[in-house]
């Protein structure tokens, strides 16, 4: 029985993937095997000795310590692109919210309810409504910052809206590229981009390479007219930075999903609240997909969308399973096999890969497993984890 301890209020959809007779799936479980969460921060959390995976319902893991999970041989997992189609129509709703002033003339009429006459309200609504008047996207060049799952989707989505589309993503996925229109211009730098675009669209993790990627530097190059929005992650914009640019000018607009105490009460900020993956479809499809690449894994030792371990998958072969995770070093696959041949364990399949300092092996044998080989191959130096499936 598979032991899954659950944070936050997972979508039932994605609950009832786990089969009640292989699956204990409770909030309050000791020792599992793995985690299935959303937003729940886990840096504080004790580890079991038992963990062996972390399902995020979600695509940003900032909220876990994903690099001391992979010292440990934790595997983690996201699910990017699930949420996909929530966060791109907010991301549209943003984008035409920003290029006219809907939100101040909805404000606008709700200020006129003391008025009891229709005939002067709309006398007064056509003498006014040139207050709220802004333009339209189309000939407008969008600049796309990280063409991956959400980013090459959103680019298509503004071709399809007559707008001119440029982006940048220096580390774009072959997945990624065969998504993309042929019309989006790809750009050599990020300065380029912010350059030409009268709309900025950030898609980029939360990681120490982009915090503040958005500064008084990159700031300085963007056209006086230009928007940005920020459906990304809060810290991929210096909120300082920002503020000040609005100041004085440098651009006319930030529209985000992610709130800060200094940027209330502007005429040149829409705030939302983190609501991009907020629809009851993206919470099932996330829940969905978190489950089933856990399933995968304690059952089959596969790896699909982790953030930390190479994408590693074997069909069954029969017989008996061992996989193991290892320091991305000489050797170490060479002992393991060499513990297998002493033990006369004949191999019928196997796959090896590696990222970055990781590596993750998968070994179908032949018969059951005997002795006490896992004690052996966890013994070998520069192995992390060994798991018997």
């Amino acid at each position: 029985m598979h032991k899954i301890r659950t944070y936050n209020a997972i979508s039932s959809k994605g609950l009832d993937r786990f089969p009640a007779d292989k699956y204990s799936v409770t909030a309050d479980c000791a020792a599992p095997e793995g985690y299935l969460l959303r937003s729940q921060k886990l840096h504080t959390e004790e580890v079991p000795a038992s963990l062996v995976a972390v399902a995020r319902a979600g695509a940003g893991t900032n909220n876990i310590p994903t690099a001391d999970y992979t010292e440990q041989g934790i595997v983690v997992f996201n699910t990017p692109g699930a949420n996909a189609n929530a966060v791109k129509e907010l991301i549209v709703a943003g984008l035409l919210l920003g290029s006219r002033d809907i939100f101040g003339g909805m404000n606008y009429v709700q200020e006129l309810g003391h008025m009891d006459d229709s005939g002067e309200m709309g006398k007064l609504l056509e003498k006014e409504k040139k207050r709220f008047a802004g333009t339209e996207v189309v000939g407008k060049t969008l600049g796309v910052v990280g063409l991956g799952a959400i980013g090459s989707i959103i680019a298509n989505l503004a071709l399809d809206l007559g707008m001119n589309v440029i982006g940048y993503d220096p580390a774009i996925s072959v997945e990624a590229a065969w998504q993309l229109s042929s019309r989006v211009q790809r750009m050599d730098s990020i300065e380029a981009l912010l350059g030409r675009a009268d709309f900025i669209t950030l898609h980029v993790p939360a990681i120490e390479a982009t915090k503040h990627l958005i500064n008084k530097d990159t700031l300085s190059l963007m056209k006086p007219t230009a928007k940005i929005l920020n459906f990304a992650r809060e810290e991929i914009v210096s909120t300082e930075d920002m503020v000040a640019a609005l100041d004085a000018g440098t651009i006319a607009g930030y529209i985000s999903d992610f709130p800060a105490p200094a940027l209330l009460g502007r005429k040149d900020v829409l705030l939302m609240p983190h609501i991009g993956a907020s629809t009851e479809e993206a919470e099932e499809n996330c829940a969905v997909m978190a489950a089933d690449q856990l399933m995968d894994f304690l059952e089959n030792g596969n790896i699909h969308n982790s953030v930390n371990f190479p994408p590693t998958k074997m069909g069954r072969n029969g017989g008996s399973r061992i996989t193991f995770s290892n320091s991305n070093v000489p050797k170490v696959l060479g002992s393991v096999l060499s513990i297998l041949a002493d033990a006369e364990h004949n191999v019928v399949d196997m796959v090896n890969k590696s990222r970055n300092e990781i590596a993750y092996n998968i070994i179908d044998l032949q018969g059951e497993l005997t002795g006490d080989i896992a004690e052996k191959i966890a013994a070998v130096d520069g192995v992390m984890r060994v798991r018997v499936l």
